[in-house]
């Protein structure tokens, strides 16, 4: 019996999509079998999609090997339930190498983050992104931060591109998202053209982006409270602001702050609050640093926060 295709993964982001973290052991190798189990959570508990070894699973420090073997456990866990989407970086030769390693390990969809080190003009990074998704058959999704920023005409010539279906913007700049929303569904109407929130807390600006039609977002905090997440984007959802207020002021806000008071909490944070929750990820590799244990004595208290909130609703 031969299965239908799945549908295009433009059609399929449609939720809270779950960045997981990559587990490491005592002495720093990979730890799969707790990866799994963060993977196979995740999915229970509500993700929409899973996107594995991108910045919050420490794309960076994951050799290929590793890679591979996080998007294959990834597929494996989720199951055809919700897809799969693998972070590609680098420059234009190692992005399509990482491609080739995704698609083989059964991923939906890449990721694909800014080119390593270079500041290129728009030309260029419209090059860099052409030829990635040439050399694949995955949809691509955009991700727009720090050295990769675009113009509305770069992301219409990007949109024009038939597997480069979506745009995550890390950057925040609502009058340039406006912009570019516009752009696109005037020169490409009908294209089904994703955009998501991918800011490190990204439900702080859920109310900002929901105001220009953007509603999908990554959240990282659904990696250690997926209750606190999923009751946030519900209330979203559903246009309930005085669930999405008191969530705001009681814990995203006071997590913001928190995950301000060091380089790189946006991930060594995450895990730690894993590891709080009981499931013992192991730390973060170099050249991220383990976050303060005053700091993770404050998100303790702010989970216990979150959870109260929503038991005292």
């Amino acid at each position: 019996m031969t299965l239908p295709a799945p549908a295009p993964l433009a059609d399929r982001l449609d939720g809270l999509l779950f960045f997981p973290v990559t587990a490491f052991g005592p002495d720093g190798a990979l730890d799969l079998d707790t990866f799994r189990t963060h993977v196979r959570r995740g999915v229970e508990a509500g993700a929409a999609a899973v996107f594995v070894a991108c910045g919050t699973g420490e794309f960076h420090a994951l050799a290929p090997e590793e890679f591979r073997a996080c998007v294959a456990a990834a597929v494996a866990e989720a199951a055809g339930r919700v897809p799969v989407v693998a972070g590609a970086g680098y420059g234009t030769a190692l992005a399509v190498q990482y491609a080739a390693l995704a698609e083989e390990a059964g991923a939906d969809g890449l990721l694909a983050m800014p080119p390593y080190l270079v500041v290129a003009d728009q030309a260029g990074l419209l090059r860099h992104y052409t030829a990635l998704a040439a050399a694949t058959p995955l949809d691509v999704v955009v991700y727009q931060r720090d050295n990769a920023v675009f113009t509305p005409e770069t992301v219409v010539a990007l949109a024009r591109v038939p597997n480069i279906v979506g745009l995550k913007d890390g950057v925040g700049d609502l009058d340039l998202m406006q912009r570019i929303i516009s752009a696109v569904r005037t020169e490409l109407p009908g294209r089904p053209f994703r955009y998501f929130n991918g800011l490190p807390t990204a439900e702080l600006t859920g109310l900002a982006y929901r105001g220009i039609g953007v509603t999908l977002y990554s959240s990282a905090v659904f990696a250690f409270a997926p209750e606190i997440a999923l009751a946030f984007h519900r209330a979203l959802a559903d246009g309930d602001d005085a669930t999405v207020t008191r969530l705001l002021d009681g814990f995203y806000r006071p997590l913001v702050d928190l995950r301000n008071k060091g380089r790189g909490y946006a991930v060594s944070l995450v895990k730690a609050g894993v590891r709080l929750r009981g499931l013992d990820v192991g730390g973060v590799r170099p050249p991220l640093s383990e976050p303060a244990p005053e700091h993770v004595e404050e998100l303790a208290g702010l989970v216990e926060r979150g959870l109260a909130l929503l038991d005292g609703h």
